[in-house]
């Protein structure tokens, strides 16, 4: 029988990957394109993939597949060819190669069929996702930033824009993508005589926001190549001025890149410069927050004193009092911080 699902435990195939010496490449990809059975798509690739030991995430849908994952580098070459049969439109996808990177992004390999690659609230018939802006290069990026006709566009979540974010880039101050679109076709109207350049992390989302621009009537949008990713990758290569100042939030394991020395963000405890995100350790909570190497021992990697109080106590203690309690995660990465200040403020009463 073909192997389609994991069979371990997540603790043991992290302790695995953690223990592995071969070298991995962290990889990102998208496209958009039909696909007319994405079960059967999912299978046939889960497969390969899964033969080839990549680990990470990919969402297939009939818009097309989306992936964060790590290859062996022993593996890559086999990995891209078979990644590029996979079907005609994926033949020579680009592929968002992490420039700051130990390989230890993921630990296991899941591939879900989702409704789309990018959840977008978009239900018009109409609306084409294919009609996008101009791609803009590295080299690209640098001349339209100096630009007074130009309007640099933050297409990512406010934690992200929070660490690093181009030069005197736009941030629409939104909890989800799907909240994005609207707003910033409602913040940009003033700007419709501009260049619009929009970016994203690695190009999926800021590439369907050029099209939705478009369709709602902005004539000159444009969108990063691949987003930070490959731009900071490119500029390295080219040795271009960097204007992306920071870190460029990361979906994995590592939590970000470092692209510039700056620290522009602060912890979310002390109000030291920091940069550094984290998970609370508290798996009652698991909050998604910025973290200074002091707060985090005098918190044991928590949020609170209340929530290091209990990842301190025995694991069946915590388990009661975490039964029946929502998981924290969803709400504070999705805020901007309110729900932390509450929580450190209320361990202090």
């Amino acid at each position: 029988m073909s192997v389609l699902h994991n069979r371990i435990s997540n603790e043991e195939l992290k302790a695995l990957m953690l223990s592995d010496t071969e070298p991995r490449m962290t990889i990102s990809f998208y496209k958009y394109f039909t696909i007319p059975d994405p079960r059967a798509f999912r299978e046939t690739l889960y497969q390969k993939f899964f033969d080839l030991k990549v680990f990470g995430r990919i969402y297939i849908a009939n818009e097309g597949i989306n992936a964060q994952i790590s290859v062996p580098e022993s593996n890559f070459r086999v990995f891209k060819k078979t990644l590029y049969a996979l079907a005609p439109e994926l033949d020579g996808l680009r592929l968002n190669i992490a420039i700051d990177d130990d390989g230890k992004s993921f630990w296991v390999l899941r591939c879900k069929v989702r409704s789309k690659i990018v959840a977008d609230g978009i239900d018009d018939p109409n609306f084409n996702p294919a009609k996008v802006g101009k791609y803009l290069k590295a080299a690209d990026v640098n001349e339209m930033i100096a630009r007074d006709d130009t309007v640099f566009v933050d297409m990512r979540n406010h934690y992200e824009y929070e660490v690093g974010h181009f030069e005197n880039a736009i941030e629409i101050p939104s909890d989800t993508f799907r909240e994005q679109l609207p707003m910033a076709v409602e913040m940009l109207q003033n700007h419709k005589d501009k260049n619009i350049v929009m970016y994203c992390t690695g190009g999926i989302r800021c590439e369907k926001a050029s099209a939705y621009l478009r369709y709602k009537g902005f004539e000159n949008v444009y969108h990063v190549e691949g987003g930070v990713i490959e731009y900071a990758r490119k500029a390295k290569l080219q040795n271009l001025p960097t204007k992306f100042i920071g870190k460029n939030f990361v979906f994995d394991e590592r939590l970000g890149e470092r692209i510039t020395d700056d620290i522009i963000a602060h912890c979310h405890q002390c109000g030291d410069p920091c940069d550094n995100h984290t998970n609370c350790n508290n798996d009652g909570c698991h909050l998604l927050f910025i973290q200074c190497d002091n707060c985090k021992e005098k918190y044991d990697g928590c949020c609170s004193e209340s929530c290091a109080h209990e990842y301190r106590l025995p694991l069946e203690e915590q388990r009661k009092l975490r039964a029946g309690r929502e998981n924290d995660r969803k709400i504070f990465n999705k805020s901007k911080g309110e729900l932390l200040k509450r929580k450190v403020s209320l361990s202090k009463c």
